[in-house]
C-alpha cells in the first residue's frame, strides 16, 4: 500500500489519479475541469452510519449540482460492493445515489489524501471531507470521527460560502448566513494602514458599508 506523502493541506493542489468507480473509470482532475469537487470517504459500505450518511447526499445532490459542484465518494471496498450497495439503498430505502464511489482497493488514493485510519491498521478511510475548486485547489477539510456521521447541511454551505466569499471579495462571519451580529454581510478585508483604517470610517459615513470599528466592517453582498 502506498504511503502517505504528508498531510495535505488548505491551498494544496489535489493530487491526481485515476480510479475504477461505481459509474465506471474516472480520471482526476481531468474529468471535472471547470467544477468543484467534494471527494468524501467512508469506512466500509453496509455499515449503518455511512448508509445514513450516502441518503442524506444523495438527498442533497441538486443542491451541490446548483453549486457546480461534484460529489465523489471513496472506500477501500470493491467495485462490486460498491455497486450492490447502492442497489440495496435504492430497493429498501428508496434512495438514488447518483454519484460515483471510487473503489480505492489498493489504498493509494486514500493514502495520498491522509484519508486512512491509523487505528484500523490501514483497513479503513476515515470520514473525511476535501473540498475542492474548480481549478483543482483544495479549499477545505474536515475529518470526523468513525461514530459520527457528518452535517450534509454544513458541507452544502461550506462550498457556497467559499464560492461566494470569492465572487464577493469578502470573509464570511460564524453561521453565515445568519450570523448573529451581521445576518447575511460579507467582512471586508482588514484596513493595513492609518489611510485605510480612516478611509473605512469615512465609507461607513457614506453608507457604503457599515461598521462597528475600523477593523470590523461589513457590507451587503451583490
Amino acid at each position: 500500500m502506498e504511503e502517505s506523502k504528508g498531510m495535505l493541506l488548505i491551498g494544496d493542489k489535489a493530487p491526481s489519479f485515476e480510479a475504477s468507480t461505481s459509474h465506471g473509470t474516472i480520471n482526476f482532475p481531468e474529468d471535472y475541469k471547470g467544477k468543484w469537487v467534494v471527494l468524501f470517504s467512508h469506512p466500509a459500505d453496509y455499515t449503518p452510519v455511512c448508509t445514513t450518511e450516502f441518503v442524506a447526499f444523495a438527498k442533497r445532490n441538486d443542491q451541490f449540482q446548483e453549486l457546480n459542484t461534484e460529489l465523489v465518494g471513496l472506500s477501500i471496498d470493491q467495485v462490486f460492493s460498491h455497486i450492490k450497495w447502492v442497489e440495496w439503498i435504492k430497493e429498501n430505502l428508496d434512495v438514488e445515489v447518483p454519484f460515483p464511489i471510487i473503489a480505492d482497493n489498493t489504498g493509494s488514493i486514500a493514502a495520498k489524501f491522509g484519508m486512512l485510519h491509523a487505528e484500523a491498521s490501514g483497513s479503513q478511510t476515515v470520514r473525511a471531507v476535501f473540498v475542492i475548486d474548480d481549478e483543482g485547489i483544495i479549499r477545505a477539510i474536515i475529518y470526523y470521527p468513525l461514530n459520527i456521521g457528518r452535517n450534509m447541511d454544513e458541507i452544502v454551505r461550506l462550498v457556497k460560502a467559499l464560492q461566494t466569499s470569492d465572487e464577493a471579495e469578502v470573509a464570511l462571519p460564524a453561521n453565515w448566513p445568519n450570523n448573529e451580529l451581521i445576518g447575511d454581510h460579507g467582512i471586508v478585508p482588514p484596513a493595513t494602514s492609518e489611510e485605510d483604517a480612516k478611509k473605512r470610517l469615512e465609507a461607513a459615513e457614506a453608507g457604503e458599508m457599515e461598521c462597528f470599528d475600523w477593523w470590523l466592517c461589513h457590507k451587503k453582498i451583490k
